[in-house]
C-alpha cells in the first residue's frame, strides 16, 4: 500500500521518474515502472496493472505489482465488461467509488467485491499504433481514490506514453540498423560472386524479393546464412598446411 505523499514530495518524486521514463528501456520494464510508482505515490491504491489492447482487440494484463489485478482482468475480459476496458477503448478516465453498488458493470462489480476490492480508478494510458492501455489501481476501501489521484494517475499516464513511444523508436532504430547491415553483408556476397556494383547488387536483391514475395531483409539473412555455410563448409574441406593431400 501507497504512503501518504506531501505536494512537494511528489512533485519531486513526479520529477525523478520523468527522467527515470526519458532513457529508452523495453516496453515492459518501462510498464513496471509505471505501476510501482502508481502504488508508491498514491495512497488509496493497494495494486495496480496496465491492461494493453493489441490487434483483434486482444486484451492483456501487464506489469500488475500482484496477482489480483490480472485475475480481475481476466475476469474483465471474459465478461466484456469493467472499467479497465472502459478506459482502454474509449481513451477516458473511469473511477468507482463503490463497487459494491455499482451498475455501470455489474457482473464485474460482484466479482471484484468477492476478493476484496471495493474501488478503483483507470486512466487511459496510452495510443500508439494499434495499440492502446488503461493503467488501472484497485483500492481495498470504498472511495480510495479522489480528483488528485486521478491528475497523478494521469501524470503516470503522460509519462508512460511519452517513454513508450521512446521505447518503441529505440526499438525500431535498433532492428533498422540490424536489417541495414544484413543488406549490406548480402550485397558484398553478391558483388564478389557477380563481380558487380552496389547498386545492381541492391537491385538484384529487390528483384529477388518481389518475385518471392519476401521482405528485402528475409531475403538477405537468408543469403547471409547460406553463405556464412558454405564458407565453413570449405574451410572444413580445404587441407591444413601440413597436409599430405
Amino acid at each position: 500500500m501507497a504512503v501518504s505523499t506531501g505536494g512537494e514530495d511528489l512533485g519531486k518524486r513526479m520529477a525523478q521518474l520523468a527522467r527515470e521514463f526519458a532513457a529508452p528501456d523495453e516496453v515492459d520494464d518501462v510498464l513496471r515502472r509505471v505501476t510501482h510508482a502508481a502504488v508508491e505515490l498514491i495512497p488509496g491504491a493497494d495494486c495496480a496493472d496496465v491492461l494493453v489492447v493489441g490487434g483483434r482487440r486482444q486484451f492483456e494484463s501487464k506489469a500488475a505489482t500482484s496477482d489480483l489485478p490480472a485475475y480481475l482482468a481476466a475476469v474483465q475480459i471474459a465478461l466484456g465488461e469493467g472499467p479497465c476496458l472502459d478506459a482502454a477503448t474509449r481513451d477516458a478516465t473511469v473511477r468507482a467509488d463503490d463497487l459494491r453498488g455499482e451498475t455501470r458493470w455489474p457482473r464485474y462489480a460482484c466479482a471484484a467485491v468477492e476478493v476484496g476490492v471495493l474501488s478503483m480508478l483507470t486512466v487511459h494510458l496510452y495510443s500508439h499504433s494499434s495499440t492502446v492501455g488503461a493503467l488501472n489501481l484497485y483500492s481495498f476501501r470504498v472511495a480510495g481514490f479522489d480528483r488528485g489521484d486521478e491528475a497523478t494517475a494521469e501524470m503516470l499516464g503522460t509519462h508512460a506514453a511519452l517513454a513508450t513511444a521512446a521505447a518503441s523508436a529505440h526499438r525500431q532504430m535498433t532492428s533498422a540498423l540490424a536489417s541495414r547491415d544484413l543488406i549490406g553483408q548480402a550485397k558484398g556476397m553478391l558483388m564478389e560472386r557477380f563481380h558487380i556494383d552496389a547498386i545492381r547488387a541492391f537491385e538484384l536483391l529487390r528483384r529477388l524479393s518481389q518475385e518471392r514475395n519476401t521482405p528485402l531483409v528475409r531475403i538477405a539473412e537468408e543469403l547471409v546464412a547460406t553463405g556464412s555455410r558454405l564458407a565453413s563448409s570449405r574451410s572444413a574441406d580445404r587441407p591444413a598446411a601440413d597436409d599430405p593431400r
